[in-house]
């Protein structure tokens, strides 16, 4: 997110939104002011309108008075006469004459209202009569409250005796609060007072609401106006607060593109005393300090070359021994900032430690750097000594097996200054790597070794014999020199295994092996061809050479003893051997007339060596 989009954030955070919930609130209170004022003058009308209705009340009280008195004998017709013709003079709106539950006499408009009531005293020919009489109809009530914004709906019951608003119909009206009527809103206030009948008289008091709104709606466009100025003040000032942050962010941003670009010339400017003007004093201190570093870079730029070399050279002389322990102790000198060194290492486990390589003079250091080593071949890690002149410092190569001696020391000496706890978890990792990469040559030529060599034996396996046999064909073939094959095979094997079991078998499989490279010249190459079989070949000889060597071989074998895996003595063991040679041969014909001259010897009796036959020894160029 961007510096601008931030303070827009900013702003619309602890601005725009407080504004806008305050103008909410604004809205919300001109919106209840205008309901109270609403419901101000809808009560101010009801009350108007009770007191209306009540001093009617009490104005037909005193007629009712007056009619009780002039018709209190009356009855019948001459009753009614005598009503209607009261009405029309007193302008009364109705008069009911009643005699218990029974009306007796009801004249005028049944729409009249707030009736007053007197008693006529019971004679001897009737009852006691109650006489109703109102001045007030429904339609004159309401022409008397109405007035501008101001309604009046009276009703009983279900019959609306009088409304000042058209349509009302039968519109539900509230006993007090907002009803729509013909699209017009308003404030009712329902009444209910004394009526003629059973049935009360309700009068709804109607206020508009539009007689208030003008007032709020010029409170509303008042404080839209107050909002929205403050709104934009607030922006104008955030404007300018962001224009001058951005400034001087700008300045630092610009300054740090400089110190990436390596310029160090041009400090950032530093305006006031406020926490800006601190930051860019930090930053030019940075920008000081940077500067001066700059040289110390430079160098350790030139030992990173150096390393990057020697890294390179352990890729390219992984396998190289030698190699591998010059560049050990060279980085362990440079990695420390010694002065000169030594490593001294294992040809193999069962040697002693000798010097490997060197780097500088160690001249007159000899005591100390002994101490130091014995130091470390005692812990099997670390050793330090210290001299007159120098520190020596001394760390043991791992073993190859747990448990094993230590494959070398790597002895470094310093005069500068003694070694800290830093320099020695340098050593320590810098020999671990060394042991590693050791190790790892060591296994590579253990496994090149074990990929030509049976197990068993240790003689070349079968496939190293097929590979060594081809090469010398082919050399055969090249300068014509012949090349001799001896194959033997140990007579009577199964027996022996079956006999004795497969532990004794693979014991004689090994004295026979090694009788095999006892009696075998160094360019001759022994091998185990399969099972109990093994091959000799043999480099520029012919079929005569190779029957000697055969039969020396197989006398040696007969000569031999293998002692008992129980203890119970020795087994004698003779072997059958067969003899080829060729001089422009294949490989495929020199194996196949060696192992026919084998077999020739396994029918004449065994234990005996045997030529290739006259037929095949032609092929081969044999007497």
């Amino acid at each position: 997110m961007s510096f601008r989009t931030r303070l827009t954030s900013f702003f619309l955070l602890i601005v725009v939104v407080p504004m806008v919930a305050v103008g909410f609130l604004v809205f919300r209170l001109i919106g209840d002011s205008e309901t109270g004022k609403a419901d101000a003058r809808a009560v101010g009308i009801a009350n108007a309108a009770a007191d209306v209705y009540e001093n009617s009340i009490r104005a037909a009280r005193y007629d009712a008075k007056m009619v009780a008195g002039d018709v209190g004998s009356l009855n019948g017709s001459s009753l009614r006469t005598r009503l209607l013709a009261l009405t029309t003079s007193a302008g009364l709106a109705r008069i009911v004459v009643t005699e218990g539950s029974r009306t007796l006499a009801d004249v005028g408009t049944r729409t009249a209202i707030a009736p007053g009531f007197a008693a006529v005293g019971a004679t001897p020919r009737r009852s006691a009569v109650s006489v109703g009489v109102s001045e007030l109809t429904a339609a004159q009530y309401g022409r008397q409250l109405s007035g501008s914004g101001i309604a009046v709906v009276v009703r009983q019951g279900a019959l609306t005796l009088g409304s000042t608003v058209p349509r009302t119909g039968n519109t539900a009206l509230p006993r007090h609060g907002t009803v729509t009527i013909g699209g017009a809103g308003y404030r009712a206030v329902t009444q209910t007072f004394a009526g003629f009948g059973q049935s009360a008289v309700e009068v709804t008091t109607l206020s508009s609401l539009s007689a208030s709104a003008g007032m709020a709606g010029t409170s509303r466009v008042l404080a839209g106006v107050l909002i929205a100025a403050s709104l934009l003040l607030a922006f104008v000032f955030a404007l300018l607060a962001s224009r001058a942050l951005q400034s001087q962010l700008g300045r630092f941003l610009e300054a740090a593109r400089r110190l990436g670009s390596g310029d160090f010339s041009a400090p950032v400017p530093t305006e006031g005393s406020d926490e800006f003007a601190a930051l860019g004093q930090e930053f030019n201190s940075m920008s000081n300090q940077l500067a001066g570093r700059l040289d110390e870079l430079d160098r350790e730029r030139a030992r990173l070359r150096e390393s990057i070399r020697r890294i390179g050279q352990t890729f390219a002389s992984n396998l190289d021994r030698p190699a591998l322990l010059e560049l050990a102790l060279q980085t362990a000198v440079d990695a420390v900032h010694a002065d000169c060194g030594r490593l001294t290492a294992r040809a193999n486990p069962g040697e002693p430690l000798s010097e490997a390589t060197r780097v500088g003079s160690l001249t007159g250091l000899e005591r100390q750097v002994r101490a130091a080593e014995g130091a470390a071949l005692e812990s099997g890690g670390f050793g330090e000594a210290d001299g007159e002149s120098a520190s020596i410092a001394s760390v043991a190569l791992g073993a190859f097996e747990p448990g094993g001696r230590t494959h070398g020391l790597i002895t470094v000496s310093r005069a500068s200054r003694p070694f800290d706890d830093d320099d020695r978890e340098v050593l320590r990792s810098l020999a671990s790597q060394a042991a590693l990469a050791l190790e790892n040559v060591e296994l590579h030529f253990q496994v090149r070794r074990q990929a030509v060599t049976d197990e068993l034996t240790g003689l070349a396996n079968h496939g190293r014999f097929q590979e060594l046999l081809n090469a010398e064909v082919e050399a055969v073939r090249r300068y014509n020199h012949p090349v001799g094959l001896i194959m033997l095979d140990i007579d009577d094997f199964k027996l022996i295994n079956d006999t004795h079991g497969h532990q004794q078998g693979d014991l004689v499989l090994g004295h026979v092996a090694r009788v095999l490279r006892e009696n075998s010249r160094d360019v001759d190459v022994p091998a185990r061809y399969g099972g109990e079989e093994m091959a000799l070949i043999l480099p520029h000889t012919d079929l005569d050479g190779a029957y000697a060597i055969a039969e020396r071989i197989r006398s040696a074998i007969e000569a031999l003893r293998v002692p008992q895996l129980d203890g119970t003595g020795a087994l004698r063991v003779s072997a059958s051997v067969g003899v080829a040679s060729s001089s422009e041969g294949s490989k495929s014909e020199l194996i196949l007339a060696a192992d026919s001259a084998l077999y020739a010897a396994k029918r004449h009796g065994k234990n005996r060596t045997m030529k290739a036959e006259a037929q095949t020894a032609n092929v081969f160029g044999a007497g």
